[in-house]
């Protein structure tokens, strides 16, 4: 019985290995393994003789052989493949059609009559009652969504296994029912578990959805502050590239001059170097106006830190802008600041000049950065143009 066992071992993992789509992650060799063991522990634990121990394992290697044909209605074609396969290896009638009725009966709506059928069933769903159960489920899951026969969410996954072991499953044989359904119902207990916290999971994202949209419709001023918050940032973000941009050019430049002064300058004295003096000269002075025009960018604008309470009242200026309020003492930019909380339409003004105000801020460096960068560009080509025709007339 060996031999025929080891062969028929051989050729499943064969079979698999050349015929079975990788897309099969549950329904595959290491399943076929797992039901094989189980018969055998079941085998054990049963009143059952040589030869019906032999079509047991039989079917339990053979039964899933099918799948390399069809997804729907694999019991057919696995006993055909095995009914095939059992006739190569001169095995006898009688037990080729007994491996074939264990076979079918792995099929989840026939009900076992005998207790061979019984033991194979209970084999082929012992994994609802292991400690790997939760891995392999989901494999399962995964493998239907593979093949396009099913979508099911983990939620619905979790509903769909508990009505499985309520309504669908049952063990068969009176070992399994003793000791494999304690484990069963374990399982059963933590599909539970997990399916209450699911539920109190979603039900505390809807409360919060809820809370949102009511808040939202009780703040319809939200999405008004959104956008001033997010263009301030914008525009603090843009003031602080400008100024990135004007330090880099100010710290190239200056290099550059002092590398000219150390090196180039003392040099120009002499008669064999009086050829480098224009393009010298042409590198500094594009330099420092580089220099000059990237101070400008960053120099701040002096303002005179006051305000009246008619320019308040008026609404003539911006006191959200340090610059106008530096020099007031604090009642009165205390009463002015009120003055705008109070008034929600005054408010939203001030912001909005603010805003604006920036960004004529914002123009001005960026017109002089942009200014600056032509004139340090031009200011290299015209120097190494400079430097080319001083060598060359030499």
């Amino acid at each position: 019985m060996d031999n025929i066992l080891e062969k028929t071992d051989e050729f499943v993992l064969n079979l698999f290995k050349e015929k079975l789509p990788n897309t099969f992650i549950y329904h595959n060799y290491n399943h076929t393994q797992r039901v094989v063991k189980s018969t055998k522990e079941l085998i054990e634990n049963s009143q059952i003789n040589v030869k019906e121990e032999k079509v047991l394992l039989l079917s339990a290697w053979l039964h899933d052989t099918g799948y390399i044909v069809a997804k729907n209605g694999h019991e057919l074609e696995s006993a055909k493949i095995a009914e095939d396969f059992l006739k190569e290896q001169g095995e006898d009638e009688e037990t080729i059609k007994e491996v074939k009725r264990c076979i079918l009966a792995t099929e989840m709506d026939v009900v076992p009559e005998d207790k061979l059928e019984k033991i194979i069933r209970d084999a082929d769903s012992s994994h609802l009652a292991k400690d790997y159960f939760e891995e392999t489920t989901e494999f399962l899951r995964q493998e239907l969504k593979l093949h396009g026969i099913a979508y099911f969410s983990p939620n619905e996954w979790i509903q769909e296994n508990i009505k499985l072991f309520t309504e669908k499953h049952k063990f068969y044989t009176d070992y399994a029912t003793r000791e494999w359904r304690p484990k069963k119902n374990d399982n059963l207990l933590s599909l539970l578990k997990k399916q209450r916290k699911k539920k109190k999971k979603l039900e505390k994202e809807d409360a919060k959805a809820k809370l949102k949209a009511k808040y939202k419709s009780e703040n319809p001023d939200r999405s008004r502050q959104t956008i001033y918050r997010t263009t301030l940032r914008n525009h603090i973000k843009l003031s602080d590239i400008a100024d990135t941009k004007a330090n880099i050019l100010l710290s190239v430049n200056a290099i550059i001059i002092s590398l000219a002064l150390a090196n180039i300058i003392p040099k120009l004295d002499a008669d064999s170097n009086k050829h480098l003096m224009i393009p010298t000269l042409v590198l500094v002075c594009f330099s420092v106006a580089s220099i000059i025009l990237s101070i400008m960018s960053t120099r701040p604008n002096v303002t005179t830190g006051e305000f009246t309470k008619e320019q308040i009242k008026k609404r003539e200026v911006n006191i959200l802008f340090f610059g106008n309020f530096h020099k007031m003492p604090f009642d009165q930019y205390n009463w002015a600041m009120n003055e705008i909380l109070n008034d929600q339409d005054y408010m939203y003004e001030a912001l909005t000049k603010d805003l604006y105000l920036l960004g004529v801020v914002l123009n001005r460096k960026y017109k002089i950065l942009r200014w600056t960068y032509t004139i340090f560009m031009t200011g290299i080509i015209i120097s190494v143009i400079s430097f080319v025709i001083a060598f060359w007339s030499m």
